[in-house]
């Protein structure tokens, strides 16, 4: 009988001391998760950089104006005529 509830006593401990590493990689998983959403956050100066609708690389800085010489025509708004029935 002893035998027995030292080899129980040893399972506990080893659960615990399992647990123990578990909880301690989850701590370090959400630390390393926070500090990255921190990063995505605030972009630091070398990741000013940004893609336009187009997929071209714009500044961060330049308000988004696209001075290539490939740049797409733009379409002319047409505005739909409304019918009024008297």
């Amino acid at each position: 009988m002893r035998r027995k509830n030292h080899t129980h006593q040893q399972d506990i401990d080893d659960l615990k001391r399992q647990n123990a590493l578990l909880e301690q990689q989850v701590r370090a998983l959400e630390k390393a998760r926070s500090s990255a959403q921190l990063q995505t956050n605030y972009p630091s100066s070398d990741s000013s950089l940004y893609t336009n609708a187009k997929g071209s690389t714009i500044s961060a800085f330049d308000g988004g104006s696209d001075s290539s010489s490939e740049s797409e025509p733009e379409e002319p708004q047409s505005r739909k005529k409304l019918r009024m029935d008297s």
